[in-house]
């Protein structure tokens, strides 16, 4: 199964520090790339944890003892590692977003390449699908996912069309891109379509929101000086990563402590990380991706 190159591997496992007996989670197993060079770096005593909710990532399990993978969403990381008797780790990392597996199967329906049913689930178990969203929101539920997760300034006459042509089901790619046409133009179709298909993607798979669960539960599961090493793909997921290694938070300020200063849980390690010209001339996906690493006080 075609799994592509790893985005920024050396730069994300180096922002573990991984100590070679520690405990390690990569909560975005896909292919596996990430997986395996952080064992790599773990000595006999050593142990890597990975989760994917997609059916098709387990077909890229490690034969290692060292290793476990977990079918589940990372949203319920602490749950599971709990089930495995695991309460502390030393770093975990996350590369969010579709897999590049992901986009390539056309039934899936995540590529706008393609042809195939509006699906666009992360995990089959999930009982709503893009078909779903698309026939059966409200105008409203749809003008607001475009305009939030698609940051498209004419989200209204979006869903509204969308009302409007739903006397005959929307079921494929290609239904839905011949009834937004209009807003289609030529040089930039591509541009306005990744933005509509992103915006029904994150609504269906709830992924801010798995995302903000996720890191909120890492401050009680990461070890002092432990590891966050988290490569998102566009501003929304960046926004949520950057905002809450700076204050522990999503919305508002932390408090203070005695002596004024913000009590927080992270630590910024280094600068955001852009992958180099020469990896992005080699996986394009790597384009859009921003690094940041934080250690836990």
């Amino acid at each position: 199964m075609e799994y592509h190159n790893p985005v920024l591997l050396k730069e994300s496992v180096d922002g573990l520090n991984i100590n070679p007996d520690g405990v390690y989670v990569d909560v975005t197993f896909g292919g596996g790339g990430h997986s395996k060079e952080i064992l790599s770096r773990l000595s006999e005593k050593g142990k890597l944890f990975a989760f994917d909710q997609d059916e098709d990532a387990l077909k890229n399990a490690i034969d290692d003892k060292r290793f476990t993978l977990i079918h589940e969403n990372f949203r319920y990381i602490k749950r599971f590692l709990r089930f495995y008797g695991i309460k502390k780790v030393d770093g975990v990392l996350g590369d969010f977003g579709v897999s590049s597996h992901q986009f390539d199967v056309p039934d899936r329906g995540f590529s706008i390449r393609f042809d195939g049913d509006l699906d666009m689930r992360m995990s089959t178990k999930m009982k709503t699908s893009a078909y779903d969203v698309v026939n059966f929101h409200t105008e409203e539920a749809l003008r607001k996912m475009f305009s939030v997760y698609g940051e498209l300034t004419n989200a209204k006459a979006i869903a509204e069309t969308i009302i409007g042509a739903r006397e005959t089901p929307i079921k494929t790619v290609e239904d839905l891109k011949t009834v937004l046409d209009k807003f289609l133009p030529q040089h930039a179709e591509h541009k306005v379509l990744a933005k509509i298909f992103q915006a029904i993607r994150i609504e269906v798979n709830e992924e801010l929101l798995v995302i903000e669960e996720f890191l909120l539960q890492t401050t009680d599961l990461l070890d002092k000086n432990g590891r966050i090493s988290l490569i998102s793909y566009h501003s929304l997921e960046d926004r949520l990563v950057k905002r809450f290694i700076r204050n522990g938070m999503f919305e508002g300020e932390p408090e203070k402590d005695f002596f004024g200063n913000f009590s927080v849980p992270f630590k910024k390690v280094g600068k955001l990380v852009i992958p180099s010209a020469a990896e992005i001339k080699v996986n394009n996906r790597a384009r859009s991706a921003k690094l940041r690493i934080a250690k836990r006080l």
